[in-house]
């Protein structure tokens, strides 16, 4: 994407959400969180990670939650978290691999906000996770083969995302710029949607 928003373009972007917020989904390792802190400072609005408010929420990490209670407890109140959170827009919102996945937190992220996917290769994906060992998902014998099933069963819904942006081994500010420009391109698509519709109904 070769558009470039400047930074008074940045916050009028961010102007231009209301109460809406950028919502980053995608898998575990696309970078929502060290990407999302960036955008919003750029956009000049908070940053909120997901998951980090559902720990708080639930007084322990999301291992301990999945360990404890199982994923479908984590998904339920994962769901529950993200709505709460989507009433304090506009902010950037880093959500987990899993959220997009629930039919009603999707269409709350579509009624409140701005939906960005963050989309990353098998390799680039695997490349980043082995860094870290604190994905409840990924603690089988053969991680790959997880991340891979993981991938054929959330992609196709992550495509269902307002703005897709590709993660890759750029800096930061790159894929920053992209999303950015992507949202640009949104709203220009949606202004002349309406645009459109008003002409058509006089």
């Amino acid at each position: 994407m070769s558009d470039v928003v400047t930074p008074n373009g940045a916050t009028a972007l961010a102007a231009a959400l209301g109460n809406r917020s950028v919502v980053l989904v995608g898998m575990m390792g696309a970078g929502k969180s060290s990407i999302g802190r960036r955008l919003a400072g750029r956009m000049e609005i908070p940053f909120v990670d997901a998951d980090i408010e559902i720990e708080k929420a639930a007084g322990m990490s999301i291992a301990e939650i999945f360990s404890a209670h199982g994923e479908a407890y984590f998904r339920a109140g994962e769901g529950r978290v993200i709505v709460r959170l989507l009433d304090g827009g506009p902010q950037v919102l880093a959500t987990g691999g899993g959220a997009f996945m629930n039919p009603e937190t999707r269409a709350a992220i579509r009624a409140k906000g701005i939906s960005v996917w963050l989309r990353a290769t098998l390799e680039v994906l695997n490349r980043r996770i082995k860094r870290r060992g604190d994905r409840p998902l990924l603690k089988d014998s053969d991680p790959v083969e997880t991340l891979k099933r993981l991938i054929e069963q959330r992609y196709p819904v992550y495509a269902e995302a307002d703005v897709t942006v590709e993660s890759r081994e750029v800096p930061h500010e790159t894929i920053v710029d992209e999303i950015l420009a992507g949202l640009h391109s949104h709203f220009q698509s949606r202004d002349n949607q309406n645009s459109d519709a008003g002409g058509a109904a006089s």
